[in-house]
């Protein structure tokens, strides 16, 4: 009577270790919450640092009441995305390595390679394509345009992860091009994009996949 079952079993585990060779697992949905928290920390800097709704209007307007057309004002901002991103960088990649570790697998595989071989295009082409957006003063641009290249990154890496993933590019995706049409609330969205739903994603990635093998 067992025998159904020990076949189901061992396909079971069988599927597991094919999804192991071709899928990298070991993200954490800690990662996630550390992303998130980062970039909600620059969004606040950013905005006590500027005036920012009537900023953005008045920029999308071709106007600079408040100087940001300046460079150095510009490149203030580049600095703050700059310094969230490593931050987030450095978390992910300490507590990604730390449930590797627990899984007894390494992050240096096929499946990792392969994921950020297909993220890298999407996301080394929107940050040079940012970067111009910012030298030629399209700011109120640049907000969705991260949110977008990054959610593309998102989905096309999806299929080398886990695919909870993909959701959460699709729901990146979306919030950027929202924001194309609301300029103002660029800001907003972006601490939404990058801090909320990086927050949300990574609890629930934390208590589906993490919480009962911590």
């Amino acid at each position: 009577m067992n025998e159904p079952h020990e076949h189901l079993q061992t396909l079971t585990e069988i599927r597991g270790l094919m999804e192991r060779s071709t899928k990298f697992l070991s993200l954490s949905g800690l990662s996630g919450v550390s992303a998130g928290l980062a970039a909600l920390a620059g969004a606040f800097v950013a905005y006590t640092r500027f005036r920012w709704m009537p900023l953005m209007e008045a920029v999308r307007l071709g106007e600079s009441p408040y100087g940001l057309v300046q460079p150095d004002s510009r490149w203030v901002l580049v600095g703050i995305a700059t310094a969230v991103l490593l931050a987030a960088l450095a978390s992910g990649y300490y507590f990604t390595v730390r449930r590797a570790r627990r899984q007894g697998l390494s992050i240096r595989s096929a499946s990792s390679e392969r994921l950020l071989r297909v993220m890298l295009v999407p996301l080394a082409t929107g940050g040079i394509f940012c970067l111009g957006l910012v030298y030629y003063n399209l700011i109120w641009l640049a907000f969705p345009a991260t949110l977008i290249f990054y959610g593309l990154a998102l989905t096309s890496g999806s299929r080398y992860t886990l695919g909870d993933v993909e959701s959460l590019g699709y729901c990146e995706i979306a919030l950027g091009l929202l924001t194309l049409f609301w300029p103002s609330f660029s800001l907003l969205a972006w601490a939404l994009g990058f801090g909320v739903l990086h927050i949300l994603y990574g609890l629930a990635m934390y208590v589906k996949y993490e919480r009962n093998t911590a």
